[in-house]
């Protein structure tokens, strides 16, 4: 009898991405997904955003294995981070394990470490622990190789989906094994954590049978080059590119070197079909191909495509830039945050003198359920309790929604927030605590090392800029020796506010003396005075706020010039 069952979501909840779920069974911890989010525009410099692994450090000894579901970085790309701290065995099937590895090997160049515990299942392998089977069933998502993955314990499953979409038409190494999840059904199913991430939608997929064809027929009726922007790790949107390429005569063009890694990693693994390596040109060689058999793949070097094309429509891209003729065929369904940058974007694609196409024109496109998919799955699967996961709030009630309309009650739905315990025991399921849970910020090779201060920092300085004050004085002469000197930065243009600088420089000077004459001179208490008397006149006078930076040197060894 399993005495203790706990699910703690510390990524993945009232957020889109970022997918790390604990699922504990007595003392045994199992880690499903360890996946990132890349930075929407206000977090200034941040390259990624992963969850907060203080809980898991705190019981790394309990841990019994990290389990993922597919390749994409909301599902693995934390994984190099977590393993710098914690060593631990990871379980994913072949595609998976191997992009894992790839980011891992990234990330262990930099650091100088060796992880190499790798684990290859498949869709029907079983593992048997002290206190847990697990187990996996295949999915259908926008990368082959995908899983769910199934806790045992003694009171009934816990199903956990990872991202996945019902596609009857998914070609081999897609499809989703209906079989297994009936199994599933009648066995008992305790707890299900499904996608949530397309609740709001009831239109279905485009079956990728179409979508093809709606590719072939783009291309067909585009004059000139092609560029399609998709995301990296869509390893079926770049076999369909493949596929519609070749049979209307047109060669694909890699851009990026890990787009191509990737690339070269799917065929090897024959999770990606080409008729022959010719089909994919280099970079370098597409200026002897002519423009009408051209397909440039794109996707960014974090996978998205967005800045890309914007670099390629300022001509500032290093591979390729748009010209009149150019078509750019967005391959990709944006997710809201992204609307209004996509929407400039397309401005400067037409500037640029290209034209622009969507897969979204006429076509709901998404390797994610949508809400007659979630709907089958609760059928098929028949849980006790239902824990809508991988969604921002709206798109966790509205899965919740769904479940009401299936004969849920509100009792059985669970809607939690980063770090919460569900907790079951004595026939009963509910959220008793919380653990320690959050962002942390990644930002070059630095992790969590940036907080609120220095982000606040960041934005002051894209808005309003950085006013600099150097100073040198002597305290044993009670002198302001050189000084004071003004620079601005991203805030006043200094030729044509001479009056408001020399009004600052007055002040600082009267500042600097004043400190200087008091016998308990602080150089906190100096710097703070700077900051406080600057900041609030240069407010009076430009409603601005500008980060001051007082630099003020003391030159003890000072000796007056003799005449």
């Amino acid at each position: 009898m399993s005495k203790s069952i706990k699910i703690i979501p510390l990524g993945g909840v009232r957020e889109e991405g970022k997918n790390m779920y604990i699922v504990e069974v007595n003392d045994a911890i199992f880690i499903l997904d360890c996946g990132l989010v890349y930075p929407e525009e206000e977090l200034l410099g941040i390259d990624a955003v992963i969850p907060d692994f203080t809980y898991l450090e705190e019981n790394k000894e309990r841990i019994v294995g990290v389990f993922l579901s597919h390749g994409h970085d909301d599902a693995i790309g934390a994984l190099p981070y977590l393993l710098e701290v914690i060593s631990v065995p990871v379980f994913g099937t072949e595609l998976t394990i191997e992009l894992a590895k790839l980011a891992c090997n990234k990330k262990q160049k930099e650091s100088k470490s060796k992880f190499d515990d790798f684990y290859v299942i498949d869709g029907d392998t079983e593992i048997e622990f002290d206190e847990a089977t697990i187990s996996f069933f295949k999915t259908t998502h926008s990368i082959p190789d995908s899983v769910g993955i199934v806790v045992h314990t003694d009171e009934g499953a816990i199903v956990y989906t990872g991202d996945f979409k019902f596609d009857p038409s998914a070609q081999d190494g897609y499809k989703t094994d209906y079989k297994r999840l009936t199994e599933l059904g009648t066995n008992g199913v305790l707890a299900l954590m499904a996608d949530s991430a397309n609740a709001e939608y009831a239109m279905l997929n485009l079956t990728d049978t179409k979508l093809v064809e709606e590719m072939k027929e783009v291309f067909l009726n585009a004059e000139g080059r092609v560029i399609v922007a998709s995301i990296g790790s869509n390893i079926v949107r770049i076999q369909q590119v493949l596929m519609a390429a070749t049979e209307t005569g047109r060669k694909v063009f890699i851009s990026g070197d890990r787009l191509y890694d990737i690339v070269d990693l799917a065929i090897k693994l024959n999770k990606i079909e080409i008729k022959s390596r010719k089909d994919i040109g280099i970079m370098r060689d597409i200026d002897k191909t002519p423009d009408e058999e051209i397909v440039v793949l794109e996707t960014g070097d974090v996978g998205e495509p967005i800045q890309a094309l914007q670099t390629m429509a300022q001509n500032r891209h290093r591979d390729i830039q748009l010209k009149q003729g150019d078509l750019v065929y967005l391959a990709t369904t944006p997710s809201t945050a992204m609307e209004t940058t996509l929407a400039k974007t397309k401005d400067m694609i037409y500037r640029a003198g290209a034209s622009v196409a969507s897969i979204t024109d006429n076509y709901r496109v998404s390797g994610h359920a949508t809400q007659g998919d979630l709907q089958l799955l609760m059928d098929l699967l028949r849980p006790k309790y239902i824990i809508p996961i991988n969604g921002e709030s709206r798109m966790l009630f509205a899965h919740g929604k769904l479940a009401l309309e299936l004969g849920y009650a509100e009792s059985q739905i669970f809607y939690p927030k980063l770090g919460d315990v569900i907790e079951y025991s004595k026939n009963r399921m509910q959220i008793t605590n919380s653990v320690p849970s959050g962002d942390v910020l990644i930002d070059g090779i630095g992790v969590g090392d940036i907080g609120n201060v220095v982000l606040r920092d960041r934005r002051i300085l894209s808005e309003d800029g950085i006013f600099v004050v150097v100073a040198t004085i002597s305290r044993r002469l009670k002198r302001v020796l050189v000084g004071p000197q003004i620079t601005s930065r991203g805030f006043v243009y200094m030729k044509t506010s001479i009056d408001l600088i020399q009004e600052c420089s007055d002040m600082t000077l009267d500042i600097l003396e004043k400190h200087l004459a008091d016998d308990k001179f602080d150089w906190g208490d100096l710097k703070g005075d700077l900051r406080e008397k600057l900041g609030k006149y240069l407010f009076k006078e430009t409603k601005r706020r500008p980060v001051i930076l007082p630099i003020i040197m003391e030159a003890s060894s000072y000796q007056p010039e003799k005449d």
